[in-house]
């Protein structure tokens, strides 16, 4: 039977415990449990997945869906590809102001997405820098570059702004990789390729599958990108929330999406924490 000085530090870190995770209750989980309320009883009454029948049912639903994953997808994909290459630059090409472009993208993961999407409007946008270059030299009434309000736009935005989030975590992996195993392989005469690929991508590609994790949970969630480009007829699930709750009204369809969202986000990131400790008992094993 415990003494009653054992039971005093349960107690004391119960107390100290509970008021962040009241608080935690209070801000997060009581307005989602609101929004999954909403949308099993959209009029307070018993419970229904009435609401989900309809919204699912949709085409605009159904679009939205395939624009979300597709455009996630993409982007994740190209951000994993760019990261690696400039990561793999930035560590082990020594070239003046390597240093310097390591550290600001620590600054770049505070940037907002939207400032991101507004640059590029400035540069391939429609009044944009380069279809003012190429109308000056050309006296053509119109550029050629306008594929920002496309899906590509999108695309390029969410590569362009992600890109960092893959790099910061391989920056700090590659700090670890011991350079006398690069030496060696090299005196053993192996190419700068197989090196990467047989000594470098094997020892960081947790860090790599943690950076595409991250990249890939937040465009599925992305909205500032999406609607700061205007893409026509480009409609993902945060946007097609936004147009349901706010432009029509239809707050328990804008739930409903809401919910799915949320549940999309959270299979792939308890997939990735599935994975994660098989990724580090094979290092373990190696």
């Amino acid at each position: 039977m415990a003494s009653p000085g054992a039971r005093r530090p349960g107690r004391a870190a119960l107390a100290l415990a509970l008021p962040p995770v009241a608080a935690l209750g209070l801000v997060f989980l009581y307005p989602l449990a609101l929004v999954v309320r909403q949308s099993v009883s959209p009029d307070g009454g018993g419970f229904s997945l009435s609401a989900y029948g309809d919204v699912l049912a949709q085409t605009a639903f159904r679009d939205a869906l395939t624009n979300t994953v597709l455009i996630a997808v993409g982007a994740t994909a190209g951000a994993v590809v760019l990261g690696f290459a400039l990561a793999l630059v930035i560590a082990f090409v020594p070239f003046p102001g390597g240093k310097a472009l390591s550290r600001f993208i620590d600054v770049f993961l505070s940037f907002p997405s939207f400032l991101i999407t507004l640059a590029l409007l400035f540069v391939y946008g429609t009044v944009g820098m380069a279809n003012g270059l190429w109308t000056g030299a050309t006296g053509a009434a119109h550029g050629p570059f306008d594929f920002l309000h496309t899906p590509w736009g999108v695309l390029l935005a969410e590569v362009t702004y992600f890109t960092p989030f893959v790099m910061r975590p391989l920056l700090a992996a590659f700090s670890q990789v011991e350079t006398a195993q690069l030496e060696a392989a090299s005196s053993l005469g192996a190419t700068a390729p197989r090196i990467v690929r047989r000594v470098i991508l094997p020892e960081v590609l947790p860090s790599l599958a943690a950076g595409g994790s991250l990249v890939l949970v937040m465009c599925l969630n992305e909205f500032g990108i999406v609607l700061f480009t205007g893409a026509k007829g480009v409609t993902t699930l945060p946007t097609l929330i936004y147009g349901k709750a706010i432009l029509d009204g239809d707050y328990t369809g804008a739930c409903v999406v809401a919910v799915v969202n949320i549940a999309l986000s959270m299979a792939l990131y308890g997939l990735y924490r599935l994975l994660a400790p098989t990724n580090g008992v094979r290092r373990a094993r190696a």
